[in-house]
């Protein structure tokens, strides 16, 4: 049994989660885990291309990667409530691990097969532990008072913003050594060693498998299709997660056609790198605050302010501007991001949180793919400053929708 939470204090803080007993050790482990993912998509990438000399092949390698570790996300997650993070998550990381390893042997030297490194990767996708998520559900359990929860959602979020910064540095520093194969290796060994560290702690002991009469909440007798994605507040909390991803997807893009426009085609990453600045401030700020007003009624309004950045960034008259403008933009990411992980904790059972937050996981990622898609699309046929407001359209669009769906519905205690 875990030893009960701190009591609440009148202004709880990050130190006072990270002091929760065992609430590091877990969160350390899930990190060094999930520092794999922010390593692996690069260093697979370079990897592929280096092995087919075919860039042709590296995209259609990740494209293949991806759909089936992001789109496979929510089955994942059902196994890990089924049988408890402990008898799931092992096995996904070993095979997963083992996938890896087998894609940075095939790749170390020229000649792979292209159908061998598409079968490898599909496979591998399929696997991936889903890390983010079963951490959340750590964390819900580790501090269940909303206050506290709000500060290790906001610290997690910052926490794997920045992860994903640094892999692809780390993967520079690994390239200037030897072949990028090997950064696919490094990737088996972080999440391997990651996820047996994190199931090993006392925290994840003491979440066990869901009880089979076990319902989420609100959801008696429904069909099981409709158990999770017919809640009110996990279908908001999806559609403000793929509207963020949508803005973000697009933004990616549209920032290197700004910046070539303006012939500053190397101020790309300086403007990515505002964006997650902007992000970590945001975060780490938004989760520091003691709000009064529920989440599910918070919710759309972070969105609104990234898809208000987002229209103003594509007016900026020059790089400077942007940068500016993108940071501000980025302050919005973490706080909506965070809240729609909230909102979808609280609308399930605790038999569902995992589920929960892959659907939030998938439904960003999903997005993201599809603001990059839509956009690239555009760019060249519109102004640049009307592909920016059209990407930032759907997500004042779902804020709409969202913050309608809070004031009709009537407040429901959580079970």
């Amino acid at each position: 049994m875990l030893s009960p939470s701190p009591a609440p204090s009148r202004n709880p803080s990050y130190a006072t989660v990270l002091r929760t007993r065992h609430a590091s050790r877990t969160f350390g482990a899930a990190l060094l885990g999930r520092l794999s993912y922010g390593l692996v998509s690069l260093s697979l990438m370079l990897a592929v291309k280096d092995a087919t000399g075919s860039y042709s092949v590296a995209g259609a390698v990740m494209a293949l990667f991806g759909a089936t570790s992001v789109f496979l996300s929510p089955v994942r997650a059902a196994l890990i409530d089924r049988y408890g993070p402990r008898r799931a998550l092992p096995p996904m990381a070993g095979v997963y691990s083992a996938l890896l390893a087998a894609l940075a042997y095939a790749t170390w030297r020229p000649g792979a097969s292209s159908l061998l490194l598409g079968a490898l990767a599909v496979t591998a996708g399929a696997c991936t532990p889903p890390l983010g998520p079963v951490m959340r559900t750590v964390w819900s359990s580790l501090v269940p008072e909303r206050e506290l929860l709000q500060r290790a959602y906001s610290l997690d979020g910052v926490a794997e913003e920045l992860l994903f910064v640094t892999g692809p540095l780390l993967v520079g520093v690994v390239i200037g050594f030897t072949v990028p194969a090997a950064g696919v290796a490094i990737s088996a060994a972080l999440v391997l060693v990651g996820t047996l560290a994190l199931v090993s702690s006392p925290a994840v002991r003491g979440i066990g498998a869901a009880p089979s009469t076990e319902k989420a909440a609100g959801t008696r007798d429904a069909p099981r299709e409709q158990r999770l994605l017919g809640m009110a507040g996990l279908r908001h909390a999806a559609l403000v997660a793929a509207s963020v991803g949508l803005c973000l997807g697009a933004l990616d893009l549209l920032v290197v056609a700004f910046t070539e426009q303006h012939h500053r085609g190397a101020a790309v990453a300086w403007v990515l790198a505002a964006l997650s600045a902007g992000s970590a401030v945001g975060g780490l700020a938004y989760g520091a605050v003691s709000w009064r007003a529920p989440n599910r009624v918070r919710l759309p309004v972070p969105a609104a302010g990234l898809a208000a950045a987002m229209v103003v960034a594509g007016l900026s008259p020059d790089v400077y501007v942007l940068v500016a403008v993108v940071a501000a933009a980025g302050v919005f990411v973490a706080p909506a991001l965070t809240t729609a992980y909230l909102v979808a904790d609280e609308s399930v059972g605790t038999g569902s949180r995992t589920q929960a937050g892959a659907w939030v996981n998938t439904a960003v990622n999903a997005g993201s793919s599809a603001g990059t898609a839509a956009v690239g699309l555009l760019v060249g046929r519109l102004p640049t400053a009307v592909c920016f407001a059209v990407a930032a359209a759907p997500a004042l669009l779902c804020a709409a929708v969202v913050a309608r769906g809070a004031v009709d519905r009537p407040r429901i205690s959580r079970s």
